[in-house]
């Protein structure tokens, strides 16, 4: 897996959500993310007008991915982290960026949403 490849299914993860097409979509997602479809969904500002591949940079263990997607009357950036499964990219996290910080909203695979309190 390269960065070239990663960015090729970036592009069409963006074009499908362009055409409203979250099913196509999906194909990129890993099993867990997809069970989990509706919390990935509440965080795009549908019907997009726009999206883009803001960045795509190498980890240690796969790709970090931004995105930028823009919708009638919202805007969002979208953190994607991308693995190898079945020798093909997947988005295995999808964190929403902010500001200040990131926020993550979509468990990364294996793991539940918890919350910490001070």
């Amino acid at each position: 897996m390269d960065e070239q490849t990663v960015r090729e299914h970036t592009d069409a993860f963006c074009q499908a959500l362009l055409a409203g097409d979250v099913e196509l979509a999906a194909n990129d997602l890993s099993n867990e993310l997809q069970a989990n479809l509706g919390q990935l969904v509440a965080m795009l500002p549908m019907p997009l007008s726009t999206a883009t591949v803001e960045s795509v940079e190498r980890t240690t263990s796969g790709f970090r991915v931004v995105v930028h997607l823009v919708g009638e009357s919202d805007e969002t950036r979208l953190e994607t982290r991308w693995k190898a499964r079945d020798d093909r990219p997947v988005i295995v996290e999808v964190s929403h960026l902010t500001d200040s910080a990131t926020a993550t909203d979509v468990p990364p695979e294996g793991e539940t949403a918890t919350s910490e309190s001070d």
